[in-house]
């Protein structure tokens, strides 16, 4: 079956499926729902959770073996697979059928996608999810929605914001709902009486810190490698952490990727990049973006990307800061990063 985002949340309250996919280019509401999801499992007694990365070297057999080990302790678990290129090829594609024409009732399978190509979304992997469990497509919020999204989240915080307060907030992150979403954590601090009108929204989106988010991001597109380098290492000395960050380059990584593809077959860059998500007043921002880094280029950063994905997570050892400087400076056009390197960094 497939499940609205909107419609998830009532889901989890009733006995949970064998198998989910979340899948979209939204990276907040992905990471929510995903999380959700983990937090429904525990109380439902799947207190274990085995994680995998598919990417060129992963070896499906190793799924296969932890999906069918015998814990010690009897422990029901969650076998998660993120498959960062929505492709889990041939051996993967097989794996996973199998897996879910032969379900554990121990396991909970959760797999983790951007968003799918029409070609495997009618694959059979997965179609055998959907027939098991359940698929939740995420979808980029448009700007119509976005008020009415951050309306929805003010409330959820307890925040009571009029309607032009509301649409200050809109206006400033421009889609971001990463950024959106920092922004409301700072008014939880700072509303009156859990009041907001639009004197209030002004000051607080207006920033007093010497550093943002939305600078850093900006710096990185334009091509600044230097002040962005300076940027990131100003918001490390802020005691930002490091997970945002990389949500909000992987958020614009995905978009360029989308794009790159696009104009490859012919479209009109501006086409690729509004189709891709991108509000008017950024284009600017991401043509020159586009047309410094090459569509092999990109998806090199995006490689990068989900290796310090995986350092946040302690999967991989790694200095998270020194090569979250290596990704922003290469992204912002310093040829620092190139597939030789990248393989040293992974294996290291």
């Amino acid at each position: 079956m497939k499940i609205r985002p909107e419609q998830f949340k009532n889901h989890l309250h009733k006995d949970l499926l064998p198998a989910y996919m979340i899948s979209g280019d939204e990276p907040l509401l992905a990471q929510e729902s995903a999380d959700a999801l983990r937090l429904a499992a525990r109380q439902q007694g799947f207190s274990g959770r085995d994680v995998f990365y598919s990417d060129g070297k992963f070896d499906w057999d190793q799924l296969h073996n932890e999906a069918n080990a015998l814990s010690l302790f009897s422990e029901k678990k969650i076998i998660e697979i993120n498959i960062s290129n929505g492709k889990p090829g041939d051996k993967g594609s097989k794996a996973i059928c199998e897996l879910c024409a032969n379900p554990n009732p121990d396991n909970l399978l959760l797999i983790v996608a951007p968003k799918l190509e029409r070609a495997a979304q009618n694959s059979k992997w997965v179609k055998s999810i959907e027939s098991l469990g359940a698929h939740v497509q995420v979808w980029p919020i448009t700007g119509e929605q976005l008020p009415r999204w951050i309306k929805q989240r003010l409330h959820d915080s307890g925040i009571d914001a009029n309607q032009e307060a509301v649409q200050i907030l809109a206006e400033r992150v421009e889609g971001n709902l990463l950024a959106a979403t920092q922004e409301i954590e700072k008014l939880k601090l700072l509303a009156v009486d859990g009041k907001v009108d639009a004197t209030t929204m002004s000051s607080v989106v207006a920033d007093s810190a010497r550093y943002n988010l939305f600078e850093f991001v900006d710096k990185i597109l334009i091509g600044d490698a230097q002040s962005a380098a300076r940027s990131l290492r100003g918001l490390q000395n802020e005691g930002t952490d490091a997970v945002p960050l990389l949500w909000a380059i992987t958020r614009e990584l995905r978009i360029l990727v989308k794009a790159s593809e696009q104009v490859a077959r012919g479209e009109h860059s501006d086409w690729a990049l509004k189709n891709a998500g991108v509000w008017e007043k950024r284009l600017p921002l991401f043509r020159r973006a586009l047309k410094r880094c090459s569509g092999a280029h990109l998806r090199m950063l995006m490689y990068q990307a989900g290796a310090i994905d995986q350092a946040i997570k302690g999967i991989r050892k790694a200095d998270t800061w020194d090569e979250m400087t290596t990704l922003v400076l290469s992204f912002a056009g310093s040829q620092i990063l190139k597939p030789s390197n990248v393989k040293l960094l992974i294996e290291s």
